[in-house]
């Protein structure tokens, strides 16, 4: 079957060509569960990201840093930043926009373990590997003693949800792997789970963020 990289890759291929890059994520029973756009993580600025980018520490790793927007937008601040995706397409857009970015699965080990002041989960990737209290352990590894989480979350009310899905995009469909999804309202328990607090949670543009500190 397909794997996941490969249809998100072709997705990044059609939306720098300016073609429709829509995505669903898709159940067991083949059912959108959530529609992702592309083309919002190939812009340069997706509304919101002022106020997330404020909140970069100087030494920021960014899990799943797609084509590199965000990674690029702090290194073009003067902050260091490393981005880190397995998509192979995704990482050539990043160093293309002038990203450090490394390939590399984020739960094997990467430079700076412990060293990092923030570590990133944006654009709902705090849903990466299916078990948002796991991802957030491996988060508080990273960052040490004296970091910052700060990740993207559903708005308050949304259910929170975990289970397989497929990547679905224009003629084909990907090898199920694990997600998840997790409401505003659910971050803090989830983060105790993980020797996290909740520090702050805000709003900008529709979009919901938290910060989590050890």
């Amino acid at each position: 079957m397909t794997a996941p990289v490969a249809v998100f890759g072709e997705a990044l291929r059609r939306a720098e060509r300016g073609e429709p890059a829509a995505l669903r994520l898709v159940g067991p029973d083949g059912a959108a569960v959530r529609i992702l756009d592309a083309d919002a993580w190939h812009t340069r600025h997706r509304p919101g990201d002022g106020s997330l980018l404020a909140r970069c520490p100087d030494g920021t790793v960014d899990l799943g840093c797609g084509p590199g927007r965000l990674a690029a937008a702090l290194h073009a601040s003067g902050r260091r930043v490393l981005g880190v995706d397995v998509s192979p397409q995704a990482v050539r857009y990043a160093r293309r926009r002038g990203a450090p970015v490394l390939r590399q699965d984020l739960f094997r080990p990467l430079p700076g373990e412990g060293g990092w002041r923030g570590a990133l989960l944006a654009d709902g990737n705090i849903g990466i590997g299916g078990d948002p209290a796991r991802l957030l352990r491996r988060c508080r590894r990273l960052v040490g003693p004296n970091g910052a989480v700060l990740a993207e979350v559903d708005p308050p009310g949304a259910e929170s949800w975990h289970g397989p899905v497929a990547l679905a995009g224009p003629g084909r469909t990907s090898a199920p792997f694990p997600w998840a999804f997790v409401a505003a309202d659910d971050i803090a328990a989830i983060a105790r789970r993980a020797a996290l607090r909740l520090d702050e949670t805000w709003t900008e543009a529709g979009r919901w963020f938290a910060r989590l500190t050890p």
